[in-house]
């Protein structure tokens, strides 16, 4: 090998670590770079020949080669932007990038590439875009089932047009009835002063009639509907002891429930009877003048029910689960009222955020949450064989595989990855770096005056 060959290895030294050099200085202008994953050297040597015995072999040149680091985590930090997400574990967004703009219109190349640069924000045309202008890709979800539509994730554009209004089908009602009401009429001795007087049982209550029906009745909570327009209306419930097993032994507690008209003329119209045991379960349910009774009777169907100049049709006031009961209590209220239903008025978007499912939840004014777009995240059998792009993304390539929309790590909301390039290795690997390159370049000094001596012998 000689001399030529010292200094074709100690060239071939200089190259390689010409390259670590590179690599490094790569890693630290991109140690601030959201979701930058290093580059590091690695060292192959190159056999220069010889004979078969090992006295024989010379050692030969060296190259460089670049491994990827992308399996290594780099630390997550917190944020104070609702669309910044960070992956925990494995996988990569999946981003593209702008083709054109058409008639005002975005459109998009139909590659995707991978990221794990999470600072994701809105533009003007609300599409989740990343500070290197990759557009987020997702999987749009029925807004039905919650499922995905498709099996191709696209570019995730948040709508902003208003959330419609839902009409109220069912209010779920629970509550326990005192065994004696305290009405005002009640003289706390003669229970039948708590009951509801016979000139007034069994029907709807007029306006004329309401003081006295107030005095014999107690509230029994309230709850805001909406008809099929998204119109409020204010549902007041009021129960009235109408039977007392005390006065008439073969008759079971019987109370009549009245939802008021509301309006400049109130009435109270009256629903539907509960009817309890003497152990304070509700027996049987008899309806009303505006229901019907739901199969098993576990409430009413109210076919229609106007509270003021407001409308709202077919609403079912669900008791289901045993959830209206008369046990006794010394205060004479109704305990334990809790009141909902299912309808809402329409709303405006008012800001979206990421749960830990990889779900884009929209929040609308009329407090109703829903949830759009599915964040899949992409796998490869070998991701360190993805091709590197500008922006801290990636390529898929034959030697990485396809892309695998089914697993992945999970998404922290609120949340960035940094870059996993370290400033004190990198700095370490700098000065083990620059002191391999001058050791070759004095193996080229020293071959240079090797052969200055070895022509200076014929001089």
């Amino acid at each position: 090998m000689g001399i030529y060959g010292a200094i074709n290895s100690a060239v071939s030294g200089l190259t390689a670590q010409a390259q670590a050099l590179e690599n490094i200085s790569g890693n630290v202008s991109n140690s601030q770079t959201t979701g930058y994953k290093r580059l590091d050297t690695s060292f192959s040597d190159l056999v220069a020949g010889g004979g078969t015995r090992q006295a024989s072999q010379v050692s030969g040149t060296t190259y460089a080669t670049s491994r990827a680091t992308n399996t290594v985590q780099g630390d997550i930090s917190g944020s104070d932007v609702d669309t910044y997400m960070a992956i925990s574990g494995d996988g990569y967004f999946v981003v593209t990038s702008a083709a054109d703009v058409v008639d005002g219109q975005t459109t998009f190349q139909d590659a995707s590439y991978y990221t794990r640069a999470g600072d994701f924000e809105l533009d003007d045309s609300n599409f989740l875009v990343n500070a290197s202008g990759y557009y987020l890709k997702g999987f749009k979800l029925d807004p039905t089932t919650g499922n995905a539509v498709g099996d191709s994730p696209t570019v995730i554009q948040i709508s902003d047009q208003p959330l419609a209004a839902s009409a109220t089908t069912q209010i779920d009602y629970q509550a326990n009835l005192p065994r004696v009401p305290d009405t005002t009429d009640y003289d706390d001795s003669d229970e039948d002063t708590a009951l509801l007087s016979a000139a007034l049982a069994g029907g709807n209550i007029s306006s004329a009639n309401e003081s006295t029906f107030l005095n014999q009745s107690i509230t029994g909570g309230s709850t805001t509907v909406y008809n099929q327009n998204g119109t409020a209306m204010n549902v007041e419930v009021r129960w009235a002891k109408t039977l007392n097993s005390s006065t008439t032994p073969a008759q079971d507690d019987t109370w009549a429930l009245y939802i008021s008209s509301g309006g400049n003329d109130p009435a109270w119209l009256e629903v539907g009877t509960a009817d309890f045991t003497s152990s304070g379960v509700m027996q049987n349910l008899t309806a009303g003048a505006n229901g019907t009774v739901t199969t098993g009777g576990k409430g009413f169907d109210i076919a229609s029910l106007t509270v003021g100049d407001v409308t709202a049709t077919n609403i079912e006031f669900s008791l289901a689960g045993g959830s209206l009961t008369q046990f006794s209590d010394p205060t004479g209220v109704a305990t334990s009222v809790d009141v909902e239903q299912d309808g809402y008025a329409a709303g405006e978007l008012e800001g979206i955020s990421i749960d830990e499912s990889g779900r884009i939840n929209a929040s609308y004014s009329n407090n109703q949450t829903r949830s759009l777009y599915k964040i899949p995240l992409a796998t490869f059998d070998a991701e360190q064989n993805l091709k590197r792009v500008d922006g801290a993304a990636f390529a898929a390539t034959p030697d990485s595989g396809e892309a695998d929309l089914t697993g992945g790590g999970t998404i922290s909301a609120k949340s960035l990855e940094l870059s996993n390039a370290d400033i004190a290795s990198e700095f370490s690997k700098l000065i083990v770096t620059q002191q391999a390159y001058s050791a070759n370049s004095r193996v080229v000094t020293s071959a240079q005056g090797m052969l200055d001596d070895a022509l200076n012998m014929i001089r």
